[in-house]
């Protein structure tokens, strides 16, 4: 039973690790833009039952309690917690957040499609709409061009993108933005950089334009901050440290009682 113990309390001990790293994460990320805050699910492993609930008694009667003896725990997902972060006024026209469901679509130069919370767009080499780093960043799908005379850009709250051209006093619709939606969000990959992939798990993209079929509405001159919320995660910190502590706890104690087990042959 003492060898059990150990066990069970290392399994205790190695979950909080994680659960550690998860927290770490989350604060190390509290400025990032649109980061959703993730959270570790645990579970209880298999039991070893030494006596079965409902069995007979020596009168023939159905205990009302078994004896069962849990083997430890075990980590079985991280989950992102997409909820809405702050908005951070920039007043820079080429930010944008999402108030609301969805996300933005870019690809990469190899044509793979990315999904993102992240607005901080900008303008390439060739006058298109990018995002993230690198030289020629990721491109804005469905692609949107912006003229070289551009003095001046709007994007409304659907998602359509107008310029101010010199000499003509009317703004110039170039595009429209569109947004993707998942049925389980939990289910993307995330592959840093503020981008995630499509898995099967996710299900294919909905898309639509902002503020259609339950999609979120845009708001330029701001970005969506991080939902990490410091407080809470310096309360999960503490309360890892101390279930860490305390797994370490019945190491010690288990190791200290087979001690005594051992030690027994001497008397």
């Amino acid at each position: 039973m003492g060898i059990q113990a150990l066990q069970a309390a290392a399994t205790g001990m190695a979950a909080m690790e994680t659960k550690l790293n998860v927290v770490a994460n989350n604060l190390a990320n509290v400025s990032t833009t649109a980061y959703k805050r993730d959270r570790a699910n645990f579970e209880d492993l298999y039991y070893q039952h030494e006596r079965l609930p409902g069995i007979e008694d020596r009168a023939s009667e159905p205990t009302p309690t078994g004896v069962s003896v849990g083997l430890g725990v075990r980590l079985t997902s991280t989950q992102t917690n997409f909820e809405q972060g702050s908005f951070i006024q920039t007043d820079r026209e080429l930010d944008v957040a999402i108030e609301g469901p969805g996300f933005f679509q870019v690809s990469d130069p190899s044509g793979q499609i990315y999904y993102t919370r992240a607005g901080n767009f900008n303008v390439n080499a060739n006058g298109y709409l990018v995002i993230g780093s690198g030289y020629m960043g990721r491109l804005l799908e469905p692609p949107i061009s912006i003229p070289q005379d551009a003095i001046g850009i709007s994007i409304s709250p659907e998602g359509i993108v107008s310029v101010k051209q010199p000499n003509n006093p009317q703004m110039s619709q170039v595009g429209q933005i569109e947004l993707a939606t998942f049925i389980n969000p939990d289910g993307l990959l995330k592959i840093g950089e503020n981008l995630y992939a499509q898995t099967d798990a996710s299900g294919a993209p909905i898309l639509g334009n902002p503020g259609q079929e339950g999609l979120g509405l845009l708001r330029q001159g701001a970005l969506e901050g991080s939902n990490v919320e410091p407080v809470r995660e310096l309360i999960e910190l503490i309360a890892t440290q101390r279930a860490f502590e305390m797994s370490s706890q019945v190491i010690k104690a288990g190791d200290e009682m087979m001690q005594l087990v051992s030690n027994l042959r001497r008397y």
